[in-house]
């Protein structure tokens, strides 16, 4: 039997608005070898379904990689619950959010998928092979960033980048995906091969399998924030550390993003004035995940451009 939820995304939607209970957001991710991905989609599905879990986990043969919200009386069940499905869960590292909205989901999905992180490697037996960056702490990140013998690598999409980064930090602008990124990583990073490296995400998965990369591909010198930004925020905020990240952590549920500082360092994709809300076009054939300001919105009707806008109002 395949378990799946069976009511429409509106009415999901509308329930979770309606109840407005205090959760949790956090994530988790754990690669690890998986027998039976779909016996364990399912174990997944029953038990978060159970316990009213809302969210986006995907489980392959590589590992497990969620997204989710959890009612709060139900957090230390969950983990209870969770740790038990797999022997390989015990150990796992999960990820509270910055910030908590009850409305960051709204439907639960877990979905059975070839790979947790498509990064498009070939010849590459990463389970095997395992050897990851060294981890940073929050005070150790601020100590070598400001190293001139320091390189920070961005590794998430520009549009994430975009609203919020580190200082200094590099992103490949050419890229619009992992997949890209893995492609051009070890080209980029040539000849930066004398410095310490570090790779920073927004939870920490794409970095595993990146510094991973890096070291089978004899880079030295690799490390990588244990967390991602929002290890490293929570991490500074608990050691009362300055916190070197501008901005808003971008992140893929309906808050969009979580506010780090006042920094507003985006600007409106039409006028240019600084804004850091993203949105996307309401043309059905362009879709363009973009920032738009209020003033902007209204002028072009949520859309990106006057073509879209007039496809749209036809």
């Amino acid at each position: 039997m395949f378990f799946c939820n069976r009511i429409s995304n509106s009415k999901l939607r509308k329930r979770i608005f309606k109840k407005n209970e205090e959760r949790k957001v956090l994530s988790f991710y754990k690669y690890f070898f998986i027998k039976d991905p779909l016996l364990l989609r399912n174990n997944i599905y029953i038990l978060f379904n159970s316990l009213d879990i809302l969210g986006r986990i995907y489980v392959s043969h590589e590992g497990i990689n969620a997204q989710i919200s959890v009612p709060c009386y139900f957090y230390k069940i969950m983990k209870f619950f969770l740790y038990k499905l797999s022997t390989k869960l015990k150990n796992l590292y999960i990820n509270l959010a910055i910030e908590h909205k009850s409305n960051a989901f709204w439907v639960l999905r877990v979905i059975h998928k070839k790979n947790i992180l498509n990064d498009g490697i070939k010849n590459f037996d990463f389970l095997n092979f395992i050897i990851v960056g060294k981890y940073l702490n929050a005070y150790e990140v601020n100590k070598m960033i400001d190293s001139n013998n320091t390189i920070l690598i961005d590794i998430r999409n520009y549009y994430e980048y975009e609203i919020g980064h580190f200082n200094n930090a590099i992103i490949f602008e050419s890229s619009n995906n992992f997949r890209e990124q893995m492609s051009m990583l070890l080209y980029n990073l040539q000849k930066y091969q004398n410095k310490n490296i570090i790779l920073y995400c927004t939870g920490g998965i794409r970095c595993e399998k990146a510094t991973s990369w890096l070291i089978y591909n004899n880079i030295k010198n690799v490390f990588h924030i244990k967390g991602g930004i929002i290890g490293y925020i929570n991490d500074a905020k608990k050691n009362n550390l300055p916190i070197k990240f501008k901005g808003k952590n971008f992140v893929f549920d309906n808050r969009m993003g979580e506010s780090i500082t006042k920094d507003i360092i985006s600007h409106c994709y039409q006028c240019k004035n600084f804004y850091d809300i993203h949105t996307n076009c309401k043309n059905n054939f362009c879709h363009l995940l973009f920032i738009q300001c209020p003033l902007c919105k209204k002028k072009y009707s949520n859309c990106c451009s006057e073509k879209c806008k007039n496809i749209y109002l036809k």
